[in-house]
């Protein structure tokens, strides 16, 4: 009877050591699921409105730019038949109103920002393809030397297009403004001399801090549109959009942050044109 005793006793006392292992266990695993937790919600979520933060302005570069050029009636597909301009030559980037001087004066600043060597820059193309001539981008640094100019293919038919800047003009200095201009050269009447219609404007690459690097790295394609935007990296967050809806055109969650982005720089208008690769 003691000895039963004895061994009942050995057997509680060692119960509780047994136990820990898998106390441990459990709330390792606690804490690594409330880590994810944590780190899944510091990101934007999916199903979440975009939302484009604006950083501050530049400073007044003596060159306000030019995102919307409007169009020769005749130049636009359609227009003969609902003798209306549906939308304008334009280049999707924010545009800023900026106060100049005591007296209230003011100047547009068409400009936003990248993180990236080789940009990509996107702009609406209404025009009737068989009357535009010509279609120019050229890239300036800051000071007024053309680094890159190239004619663009002339798109088939109406919609957004993209220039790439190439790996050939190297990588654009940190904190530079560069300005751009994207030209169109058309023939709206065959008796009639070519017009040129353009808009332009300005681009600086930034850096990245390491909190943003480290939640870019996590989120998934669209999160990181959102994270761009909220972080008032433009080019970024439209590139990363644009491409994300071309790969999935039926997607409506990637449309609707592609209609919120826009609309947050007035761009609204744009938001149904289609994306020509």
């Amino acid at each position: 009877m003691k000895l039963s005793m004895k061994l009942l006793s050995v057997k509680l006392l060692w119960q509780p050591f047994a136990l820990m292992p898998i106390l441990s266990l459990s709330l390792l695993t606690s804490f690594s699921l409330s880590a994810k937790l944590r780190a899944a919600a510091s990101l934007p979520g999916s199903v979440a409105s975009i939302s484009y933060m604006p950083p501050p302005p530049p400073p007044d570069r003596g060159a306000p730019g030019n995102r919307g050029e409007g169009a020769s009636r005749g130049c636009v597909a359609g227009s003969a038949e609902n003798h209306s301009i549906s939308y304008p030559l334009m280049a999707l980037v924010p545009e800023q109103t900026l106060s100049t001087t005591s007296d209230a004066a003011t100047t547009t600043q068409v400009w936003g920002l990248t993180s990236t060597d080789q940009p990509r820059f996107w702009f609406s193309v209404p025009y009737d393809p068989t009357k535009v001539k010509t279609i120019e981008f050229v890239l300036q640094n800051h000071q007024d030397q053309t680094i890159y100019r190239t004619l663009l293919p002339v798109p088939s038919t109406p919609g957004i297009i993209s220039v790439q800047l190439p790996s050939t003009v190297g990588q654009l200095e940190r904190n530079q403004p560069y300005h751009w201009f994207f030209k169109v050269r058309s023939v709206c009447e065959s008796n009639q001399a070519a017009t040129l219609d353009y808009v332009e404007g300005w681009i600086q690459r930034t850096q990245l801090d390491q909190g943003l690097r480290d939640r870019l790295t996590q989120a998934t394609p669209q999160q990181q549109a959102a994270l761009y935007a909220e972080n008032g990296i433009w080019y970024d967050a439209l590139t990363t959009l644009a491409e994300l809806k071309l790969a999935q055109p039926e997607n409506q969650a990637i449309a609707q942050d592609w209609t919120d982005l826009l609309k947050a720089v007035g761009l609204e208008n744009l938001g149904t044109q289609p994306l020509l690769r």
